[in-house]
């Protein structure tokens, strides 16, 4: 437990805000969140064989529509029922052609446990200081908004929908 406040510690000194981070893209180079200062950013963690991987359509339609106002990004992870086997060729290759996926994605990263991704530490971090529920990740496809300065506002359970009311509701806010 020590460990784990230590390690959220250093985290959110290391890592003050959403804009610091750098991932790795799935298709080369990085993913610089500074890029997106002014839109609301919604980061999933993604899963090719899961119950819910038909999110994905959804979540197109949604990158799509709201496109000037919203980012899409996507983190594979295999941490849920090993439901997320693939490499990142794979991976890419699947999200290609199975949903047509043009938002944004990560190579694949672990969203908990002992290898949490750091951007996944500070996610956590953030929804316990501002008492988002889930507070850690608990499946699949859970969603996280952050608004136009990079605050995050809202935690969505993986079972819902990309186009519900409260998504919708918070994306238009």
């Amino acid at each position: 437990m020590l460990k784990l406040m230590l390690l959220s510690l250093l985290f959110s000194v290391s890592f003050a805000n959403i804009y610091d981070f750098k991932v790795d893209a799935l298709e080369g180079g990085k993913i610089d969140f500074s890029k997106y200062k002014g839109k609301k950013i919604l980061i999933v963690n993604t899963a090719s064989k899961c119950g819910n991987t038909p999110q994905y359509a959804e979540l197109e339609k949604l990158y799509k529509k709201y496109k000037n106002k919203l980012v899409i990004i996507g983190f594979p992870a295999n941490n849920f029922g090993g439901q997320e086997p693939g490499s990142n060729a794979e991976i890419k290759a699947f999200c290609s052609k199975e949903y047509a996926v043009t938002f944004p994605m990560t190579t694949k990263v672990s969203v908990k446990g002992t290898d949490i991704h750091p951007i996944y530490q500070w996610l956590i971090a953030e929804s316990k200081n501002k008492q988002l529920s889930p507070e850690e990740v608990t499946w699949n496809f859970q969603k996280y908004l952050l608004d136009e300065k990079g605050e995050l506002v809202a935690v969505f359970k993986p079972k819902t929908m990309p186009f519900a009311p409260e998504v919708i509701a918070a994306i238009e806010k």
